[in-house]
């Protein structure tokens, strides 16, 4: 593979800290690599300085001549305006140029005169810019436009909606749609999946799985990584490592190598305390030349740093009271839509045991959250009714963390929880979710998503709630995080409801899934994977049947199937015939034009009939050709 771009001895700095030093990496053709670590590794700053945003403090950047890049950050900096089709119109400039062009050369054509001197060269012009059009893909970009917007979750009725009334995610989807049909040769995307809804991320993943150009992805969510890449950079105490594979084959070529590593560390401890001790014992006796030949050759050892581990998560949550058998139920139970405009979707009669974990997905925007409020009483339903179980406490982790108050600390939300708490008590467990030291009097609107997703769960912690609805619980928190949360819950003796674009999560987690489609509920026994399965045999089957409609409809007698086609074979032939008869009278009209030109020197003419006899000379024989294969259609 060809090397397209190239990182040598990358540094960077914020003011005293330093994000990475010496960083060196290339990206190949074709490659799609995922590019990995925990929040604050310095991921976006690295990719920035890919992308020419940013200018590294030491290294250069070296790239292949004329390489096209395109770079979409976290939240879009685009300044978008015009009707959403329109705008993502604009990701084809070439095209769009062309089809002006193509429009004028139509009106001079429609104006000019067949047989001027200027219609051979207007129509000249015409064939040559539409074969250009037609390779540049003009006859199919609406249509690309269309697959790609609908895929990453704009609906059709929305193509008109103004580009600067969207929201904040619909403007990042928009500006990730222009940078999917901008086709360049580099992706640079910074967790491109973060408004995306579970069907959006699907698509997304098969788009860049047919993706012909190369990529550079961050992204914590597992299932996309483990999907799309074919290589992994681990950006880890700031310095980088490649491994060859996927998330999955990356986390296994990493425990290996840290093995390897603390053996190697271990061993060579082992040497140093072995070959010091002998130093002390012998130096002054009579093995002393011995002795500080050793201690020379100790100096000149280059020693193993010892494997740096980073502070985890380390958390539980705990149930007080045992709910009853059954925790949930619902009857006729339709959910309203938050403004009281109609109802969202109605949900089948079900009965959820203590103990399970439902996953709830659907599309962005379908009223998952409003079916949780339902449940907190904070909406009512619309219509039917719901009923908690005996002995159900309830524990909320809001998606918008709309409970926070940007003012509070730290240490003041959770003394909110627990107003008896003392600071050391609160200071303990701030401490199992990563805050220490002064960081518990930084107030909650300092904190980065990540932060106050923990500071959210450290809230869930002190509930004793025995369940859980949880709306987007691992938004913001990176990889390592994910999994310890995962792990948690997974231990978790209480019942969940769970809200979820992470597919590792509720295979991992979940005992039934509930869909939202087509204003409806359906439950799906098992976890996500298992759904999948499912809707791949009902699409496998529905399939199956309308083969065999299609088949049945186009099942007529044979005979007069053949007979039609002989006569429309007769008929085609009659026709060829008369139209060869008509070009070959035209061809010599057009030599005995010719012939006349050149004997009056009239060279322009000459070159103009030549052009003409030449293209009627290819349509005759095409029209052979055609007429040759109708006679031996007919006399097969």
């Amino acid at each position: 593979m060809t090397t397209i771009l190239t990182g040598r001895n990358l540094s960077k700095s914020y003011g005293i800290v330093e994000v990475f030093g010496g960083l060196t990496v290339h990206v190949m053709d074709g490659q799609r690599i995922a590019l990995v670590g925990r929040n604050g590794a310095g991921k976006t700053t690295l990719l920035r300085l890919l992308a020419g945003v940013e200018e590294a403090d030491e290294g250069e950047l070296i790239q292949a001549r004329g390489l096209r890049k395109t770079y979409l950050s976290q939240e879009s900096e685009l300044e978008l305006s015009g009707p959403l089709e329109r705008v993502a119109r604009e990701a084809f400039p070439q095209i769009l140029a062309m089809e002006e062009k193509l429009q004028a050369l139509e009106a001079a054509m429609a104006a000019a005169n067949p047989a001027g001197e200027d219609w051979t060269e207007i129509t000249g012009r015409y064939a040559e810019l539409q074969q250009r059009f037609e390779l540049a893909g003009g006859y199919d970009y609406e249509r690309r436009i269309h697959e790609t917007l609908m895929g990453l979750g704009f609906a059709e009725e929305e193509f008109g909606q103004e580009a600067q009334t969207l929201s904040g995610g619909q403007r990042t989807r928009l500006a990730l749609a222009l940078a999917l049909l901008g086709a360049p040769d580099l992706l640079l995307l910074d967790e491109p999946t973060n408004h995306l809804d579970i069907y959006a991320i699907e698509w997304l993943e098969g788009f860049l799985q047919r993706w012909a150009g190369s990529l550079v992805v961050i992204s914590h969510d597992r299932r996309f990584l483990d999907n799309v890449a074919t290589d992994t950079w681990d950006l880890d105490f700031g310095s980088l490592e490649s491994y060859p594979g996927n998330y999955s084959r990356f986390l296994q070529l990493k425990e290996e190598r840290l093995a390897r590593r603390q053996a190697e560390y271990e061993a060579q401890q082992a040497h140093i305390a072995k070959e010091e001790d002998f130093i002390r014992r012998y130096k002054a006796g009579q093995r002393s030349k011995e002795a500080r030949g050793r201690e020379k050759r100790l100096a000149r050892v280059e020693r193993l740093n010892r494997i740096r581990q980073h502070k985890e998560l380390n958390f539980s949550l705990q149930t007080g009271l045992r709910s009853g058998d059954v925790v949930l139920a619902t009857e006729g139970l339709e959910i309203a839509h938050p403004q009281g405009s109609g109802v969202l979707f109605s949900c089948p009669d079900v009965e959820v045991q203590r103990g399970e974990c439902v996953a709830l997905v659907g599309p962005n925007g379908c009223g998952k959250t409003s079916l949780l409020r339902t449940l907190l009483g904070e909406l009512p339903p619309y219509r039917g009714g719901l009923l908690l179980g005996h002995g159900v406490s309830l524990g909320y982790f809001a998606q918008t963390h709309e409970w926070m108050d940007l003012e509070q600390t730290v240490l003041q939300a959770i003394w909110e929880m627990r107003p008896g708490m003392t600071e050391g008590r609160a200071r303990g467990i701030l401490g199992r979710f990563l805050f220490s030291g002064d960081e518990v009097f930084k107030t909650l609107g300092q904190l980065s998503g990540g932060e106050r997703s923990r500071v959210a769960l450290a809230r869930l912690t002190l509930t004793a709630a025995n369940f859980l609805l949880l709306d987007e619980p691992t938004n913001h928190l990176d990889i390592p995080a994910r999994e310890a949360l995962e792990e948690v819950l997974d231990s978790y003796g209480g019942t969940i409801l769970l809200v979820s674009h992470d597919r590792a999560l509720i295979d991992s987690l979940a005992t039934q899934v509930w869909v939202v489609h087509g204003q409806r509920v359906h439950r799906s026994l098992g976890n996500y994977s298992d759904y999948q399965r499912v809707r791949e045999q009902e699409r496998a089957e529905a399939e199956q049947q309308q083969g065999k409609r299609d088949q049945r409809r186009r099942k007529k007698p044979r005979q007069d199937t053949e007979e039609r086609r002989r006569r429309e074979l007769q008929q085609r032939m009659h026709s060829l015939e008369q139209e060869i008869a008509g070009l070959e009278e035209r061809g010599r009209g057009l030599e005995q034009d010719m012939a006349r030109a050149s004997h009056q020197r009239q060279v322009g003419r000459l070159m103009e009939l030549s052009r003409e006899h030449e293209a009627l000379q290819q349509r005759l024989g095409e029209k052979y050709r055609e007429w040759d294969r109708v006679g031996q259609e007919l006399e097969g």
